[in-house]
């Protein structure tokens, strides 16, 4: 029998270039802390080895304090085994990262770094398949179906797409790579562990991309976490228990609005609780219509809020404008302010967001005076 876990796509180090310095400093800290929580997990569920399936490291040549600080999280926690193979990220071709991890990574770190099956505990192998560049351009796995392990436990290891994405596709993967997605029945695998895709995906009953146990964007993936995993013997099914881990939260707030709403009030109530905001990353995305007013007060109390997150922002570009002939009156009724204010509700009313957001300042600026 074995128990372990099953994670991939950490990116320590990554830059998280888009943000303001101090959320990016927190954000990479979460990563590395994320080791420590992969460890307790691994404790609370009694598993042996935790299996990390590529992209441990997020770039080809990371600080040298990335990879001393992983080393030694991983060292810290001596009572489990960490099983580290080459993703697209992380590649073999990025060398420094590896003959750095061969020369110093401790004796509970194991480095699978050749398609051959890798001892774990007596009676279950597992069959790693590093990435050998950072677009392999074939099925890397393909060698498991004719390796031999006798009567052994059979755990694939892979990084890669069951599906051609050219790009980074809608679940996060990134590698390009084409793996057959029934190749735990061709291997006859009792497990195949996945990385690459950053949202969780059970493929079959014995087939998972683990996902990554700290989100890194807004896209709608399960919540992020790692995949507890337990095999009484050869043949037998695989039991997957899956496992909550992230400590940020990244939350796409859509509210879809009426011209009568009182758009503010709706935000005020779908935020999140207090308590969380604070390791909440935000993004607000109203959609439907609004007048005015209800527009000007809807993007004041998304100002009020913010400083209650992490980080916040949001986009009105789905949230049309609604107006009257009463409300360019509030702005004025005569002269150039309201020649202004009439074309920028002309040019509004054709979706021109830059035109709405003008209109609805000049608004706000017109009610403050009065």
């Amino acid at each position: 029998m074995i128990r372990f876990i099953h994670t991939s796509d950490i990116h320590l180090g990554k830059p998280f270039g888009r943000f303001p310095e101090d959320v990016r400093a927190r954000l990479r800290q979460s990563r590395q802390d994320s080791l420590d929580t992969l460890a307790q997990v691994a404790r609370s569920q009694c598993a042996s080895h935790i299996l990390l399936a590529g992209d441990t490291f997020d770039a080809e040549t990371p600080a040298r304090t990335v990879l001393r600080h992983a080393m030694n999280a991983m060292a810290d926690a001596a009572d489990v085994t960490w099983v580290l193979m080459p993703g697209n990220h992380d590649h073999l071709k990025a060398a420094e990262i590896w003959d750095v991890l061969r020369r110093d990574a401790p004796v509970n770190v194991v480095l699978a770094l050749e398609p051959s099956p890798l001892p774990l505990v007596e009676g279950a192998f597992c069959l790693p398949a590093p990435c050998t560049s950072r677009n392999p351009g074939r099925d890397l796995t393909e060698w498991y179906d004719a390796c031999a392990t006798g009567d052994a436990i059979r755990i694939g290891l892979a990084h890669g797409s069951i599906r051609d994405f050219r790009s980074v596709d809608e679940m996060g993967g990134e590698s390009g790579a084409v793996i057959a997605p029934d190749r735990a029945k061709r291997a006859e695998l009792d497990y195949l562990a996945f990385g690459d895709w950053h949202g969780r995906i059970e493929v079959a009953s014995n087939t998972w991309y683990s996902g990554t146990p700290e989100a890194d964007s807004f896209k709608p993936h399960q919540p992020s976490g790692v995949l507890s995993v337990e095999i009484k013997e050869r043949g037998a099914p695989a039991k997957v228990l899956q496992v909550e881990t992230g400590k940020i939260d990244w939350t796409t707030l859509s509210i879809d609005l009426l011209a009568g709403d009182n758009g503010a009030e709706q935000l005020r109530a779908a935020l999140p609780d207090l308590r969380c905001r604070r390791r909440t990353m935000i993004d607000i995305r109203p959609t439907g219509q609004l007048g005015l007013g209800a527009r000007a007060a809807l993007e004041q109390a998304v100002h009020d809020t913010a400083p209650d997150f992490m980080w916040c922002d949001y986009d009105l570009s789905g949230l049309g404008t609604a107006h009257d002939a009463g409300d360019l009156d509030h702005i004025d009724d005569r002269g150039a302010v309201r020649d202004a204010a009439e074309a920028l509700a002309k040019a509004a009313d054709t979706g021109d967001e830059v035109a709405a957001a003008a209109l609805t300042r000049l608004f706000s600026y017109a009610m403050e005076d009065k």
